[in-house]
């Protein structure tokens, strides 16, 4: 194994916090669970522990120092193979984070090498002489992988789903919805103004309780606008179609339109075109932040009475105007 100052790249004259402080990061870094079993990432793993279990333990690391032993902590001149230990390394067959034979991938036994004149000792079993063992660092490092003795980790919530269906107005003015969520649970929701069909609100922390302290779900609401009698939407904008008279087209004057606010006066030019659109700025839906408010498109339809009318008859008959509408 190379020089564990090297594998843990810290100094010579490290302090044992220093030390310390390089193998637990690069520890969770290497750690096999978190690579998904890749082979490197456990050769790497078992390299780090191997230093740490040499420079991390006060006495090993001054018998390291001092040349007594070697990077594997073998006393200098003995030879591992030649005793029945695999690899050389320091500690239990297999290396560190494989498990003994019979257990699963998540189950992490380590076995240290040779402390206090004992060989293989279990976790927990072993301490170096500061009265405290890598086991400790190791039981923190598994609390979020596969392994016995780990702590639950915090899991979200569940997000619930439901869809309402809400008005044209409210969609475009805002208002208050009551849904009922998959729990049974009856909860009020703001409908922001100038909601578009299908948008989604989201309610954060409405959702189901997390275990184990982790945080509860969302609501996600998703929402319809029903279709309205006459308008139509485009962004923020209105469209409506304005039927007109024959007379109101070709003399003008002043008609009442419908908006989201209430009725207004609209002004035909006269000699106005089935077709031609006039606008009423601001009549639409009205701006968020920093969008602009809509405006209201009319579209003028002329339109004549369903019933026959004599004198209009009359008029035509007698109209000397050589018009074409489609040479124009």
């Amino acid at each position: 194994m190379r020089d564990p100052y090297e594998v843990l790249g810290v100094a010579k004259n490290a302090s044992e916090a220093e030390i310390k402080k390089a193998f637990r990061t690069l520890a969770k870094k290497h750690h096999p669970d978190t690579k998904g079993g890749d082979p490197a990432a456990m050769k790497r793993f078992q390299e780090l522990s191997g230093a740490y279990d040499i420079i991390g333990d006060k006495e090993k690391r001054a018998k390291f120092d001092a040349g007594q032993i070697d990077a594997q902590g073998n006393a200098k001149g003995f030879d591992p193979r030649a005793q029945g230990f695999e690899g050389g390394f320091p500690f239990g067959q297999g290396g560190p984070g494989r498990g003994h034979a019979g257990q699963g991938p998540g189950d992490f036994h380590f076995t240290w090498g040779n402390r206090g004149g004992q060989q293989g000792g279990q976790p927990g079993g072993q301490q170096s002489s500061e009265g405290f063992s890598p086991e400790d660092i190791f039981a923190d490092l598994l609390g979020g992988f596969g392994g016995r003795g780990r702590r639950p980790q915090p899991q979200p919530g569940q997000d619930f789903e439901v869809q309402t269906t809400v008005s044209f107005e409210e969609a475009a003015g805002g208002g208050t919805r009551r849904v009922v969520l998959p729990n049974g649970e009856q909860i009020d929701v703001k409908i922001p103004a100038g909601l578009k069909d299908g948008q989604q609100i989201r309610l954060r922390g409405r959702g189901g309780a997390g275990r184990n302290g982790g945080p509860p779900g969302d609501v996600l609401i998703l929402v319809s606008v029903a279709p309205h009698a006459y308008f139509t939407r485009d962004g923020r904008d209105l469209k409506v179609d304005l039927p007109v008279s024959l007379k109101e087209a070709v003399l003008g004057g002043k008609v009442p339109v419908n908006t989201l606010s209430g009725t207004v006066a609209l002004s035909i030019p006269p000699g106005s075109n089935s077709g031609k659109v006039l606008r009423l700025k601001g009549k639409g839906i009205a701006g968020a932040g920093h969008e602009r408010t809509g405006d209201l498109y009319v579209r003028l339809v002329v339109t004549l009475p369903e019933a026959d009318d004599a004198e209009l008859r009359a008029f035509v008959e007698h109209w000397k105007t050589a018009y074409d509408p489609r040479n124009s």
